[in-house]
């Protein structure tokens, strides 16, 4: 089973990444495999578990060794405007006995244990390296589970072991097709109900474009999956549109709700103002043509005017403190090129960006953006990024927690702009949230001081007490 699904979305026909390679590279897949043992991080368990967690309401067990959801809990930011089940830890917590005499019959009192405690809609149960090496049969358990106890229980197979988190995000996606996505009818529908695919709400994302949306009369069916409910995903098939926000993780989800339930898609992004600009219109057209209002394209317009007006005067008292400031954005996926584009719209140089998850289509956006003589930085080691902002080819570091201290050494300003971050940059206030946080990253005066010399250094000059 697991093995037809990773060859099934390693074929992803919308990917033209994938379908770029040769027969030979495609069969490799899109990540090199992991050694069990030594999938800490990165690895497809935690890919699964990234994409569906932000499902709030239901209950996410993991079916292994306490450490899989250990490392793996609450390591993005994703927010909630209701329950908070999603925020509590559940693992079967495997023994070596259960590894001699095998871990199902733990796993379905787990199940029963679960739904006597918090009696959820959904419980999502994810494989791990540990009992897919034994052979524990979740898809099984889920099954009789479900008919035992009245309840769905999702088997997500996406062992650590498997390959990436890339591969993780689209076993997800494939968990949520076969066993989640019409299982259910909604409530109500209407003309312009949409989907938004891959958007995770992080540090409330979502929250700072749901209102421009509700203005224009777009009701947001589900979000696939941030501060999503499980009733929501479950009847999301009677949407009329969809946006897919990143492009890495869910393009399957996409797809294929495309091909079973004809509802369209595009592209696109919510970082920058021109993006969000276009993501609106793009919302809009769709939705029109499928039978939502005609004046919805004309409301856009109107509602995009206004909006961009007060951006573009929010900003504009940071310009003189960021024009021509230099910027090293290591990071991936479609932040490469929806970031830079908002980092241009403010004034600043994009010295380089990263690429080490995007797509070729991504590679091309930036070179649109930034010129053929863009420097594209498929890998880069933390010797070299270190070069590069201690020489002052750059002014400031925008990367992932992890990069922070390269830059703390280099005594570089840096500013989160990955999963982890406490600030959200989302749409037209994001923008301005986004603006005033380099600003005040780059004027931060701890910085000039630090590359001042000591005062044991020799040219040091040392203003007498008076």
């Amino acid at each position: 089973m697991i093995g037809q699904k990773i060859l099934e979305v390693f074929s992803e026909a919308a990917c033209e990444h994938n379908q770029a390679k040769s027969e030979k590279d495609r069969k490799k897949g899109c990540t090199k495999v992991a050694t069990p043992g030594a999938a800490a991080g990165g690895c497809a368990f935690d890919g699964a578990k990234i994409a569906l967690s932000p499902i709030v309401d239901a209950v996410h067990l993991v079916h292994g060794p306490i450490a899989c959801e250990g490392n793996s809990w609450d390591n993005r930011s994703a927010l909630s405007s209701g329950s908070r089940l999603y925020r509590t830890a559940f693992t079967t917590d495997m023994s070596e006995m259960d590894i001699v005499y095998g871990g199902e019959k733990h796993l379905f009192k787990a199940i029963r244990q679960i739904r006597e405690r918090t009696n959820p809609p959904a419980i999502f149960l994810y494989q791990t390296c540990v009992p897919a090496i034994i052979g524990d049969d979740i898809e099984s358990v889920a099954k009789a589970a479900s008919e035992t106890f009245g309840l769905p229980v999702i088997p997500v197979n996406a062992p650590g072991f498997a390959g990436g988190k890339n591969l993780g995000n689209k076993l997800a996606g494939e968990a949520l097709l076969d066993y989640v996505i019409g299982t259910e009818e909604p409530e109500s529908t209407t003309s312009t109900d949409l989907n938004i695919i891959g958007e995770y709400n992080l540090s409330g994302e979502l929250w700072q474009v749901k209102p421009l949306l509700e203005r224009l009369g777009v009701r947001v069916s589900a979000c696939i999956s941030g501060d999503a409910r499980y009733r929501e995903v479950a009847s999301s098939h009677r949407a009329r549109a969809a946006m897919l926000v990143c492009s890495k993780a869910m393009i399957n989800v996409a797809r294929k709700m495309e091909e079973r339930y004809g509802i369209p898609w595009f592209e696109g992004s919510f970082y920058g103002i021109s993006d969000m600009s276009a993501s609106l219109r793009n919302i809009a057209r769709l939705l029109v043509e499928r039978g939502a209002p005609a004046d919805l394209i004309e409301r856009t317009e109107s509602l995009i005017a206004t909006e961009e007006k007060e951006a573009w005067a929010a900003i504009e008292p940071f310009r003189p403190g960021l024009s021509g400031k230099r910027a090293l954005l290591i990071t991936g996926g479609v932040k490469s090129w929806s970031v830079v584009s908002a980092l241009m719209e403010a004034g600043l140089v994009v010295v380089g960006t990263s690429v080490k998850k995007s797509t070729e289509k991504d590679r091309e956006r930036i070179a649109e953006l930034m010129g053929e003589d863009a420097h594209i930085i498929d890998t880069m080691t933390p010797r070299e990024m270190y070069r590069m902002l201690r020489d002052a080819e750059a002014d400031i570091l925008m990367a992932g927690g992890r990069s922070q201290f390269v830059a703390l050494k280099a005594k570089v300003p840096f500013l989160d702009v990955n999963q982890e971050r406490r600030f959200a940059y989302a749409g037209y206030k994001g923008m301005v949230t986004m603006v005033s946080e380099i600003h005040r990253t780059l004027t931060n005066p701890i910085f000039r001081t630090l590359r001042d010399p000591a005062p044991w250094d020799p040219g040091c000059r040392i203003t007498p007490l008076v």
